[in-house]
């Protein structure tokens, strides 16, 4: 009889202590999630802040182009609004991908102009936007696997059952759709 209450009591410590090490992972992959979603942030706030100094530059070149510098800009300003506390994180994707088809026109337009292509200050913040581009690529990949490793262990059992009771809410992928991926030619085979 003891024996017996002995390995109960040994199996329930034990399961106590599994339980604390899957609620203490959880709490762990969401401080992980928030700190690559930070990243992000961060790439997408330098992001912002180069557009008014692209079209600034821009715009002393071809300032005639006034409907693309215009849109730049207000897609700049959608973006910027939509701050992730306060809007869910597809919507401040959309705003994300109306910026980058915004930037995507505009870079199109200094095609035009030979005079802007070799401006120092136009190429170096051409340059600074590409390198923005891949951090906030690579950001994005980092959170969208950490998103996954968190879903995936948020719906297998036993987890699913430490994630419902300790009320562990899903979370969304960040996806930025890429223009250019869009408008890839399909090559019949």
């Amino acid at each position: 009889m003891e024996a017996a209450l002995v390995i109960v009591l040994l199996a329930l410590v034990v399961a106590a202590v599994l339980l604390v090490l899957s609620y203490n992972r959880f709490v762990a992959q969401l401080a992980s999630i928030d700190a690559t979603w930070a990243n992000i942030e961060v790439e997408l706030q330098r992001r912002h802040d180069l557009v008014p100094n692209l079209v600034a530059s821009v715009q002393g070149f071809a300032a005639h182009e006034r409907q693309v510098l215009e849109q730049v800009t207000a897609a700049r300003a959608r973006a910027i609004a939509a701050v992730p506390n306060t809007v869910p994180i597809e919507q401040q994707a959309r705003a994300e991908d109306e910026l980058t088809r915004g930037l995507t026109s505009l870079l199109a337009v200094t095609e035009s102009y030979p005079d802007l292509k070799s401006d120092a200050v136009f190429l170096d913040l051409q340059r600074q936007l590409v390198e923005t581009e891949d951090r906030i690529s690579a950001a994005r990949r980092l959170y969208n696997l950490e998103v996954a490793s968190y879903e995936r262990r948020r719906r297998s059992v036993p987890s699913n059952v430490v994630a419902w009771t300790a009320g562990f809410e899903p979370r969304r992928m960040f996806e930025i759709r890429d223009p250019a991926a869009e408008h890839t030619p399909h090559v019949p085979r």
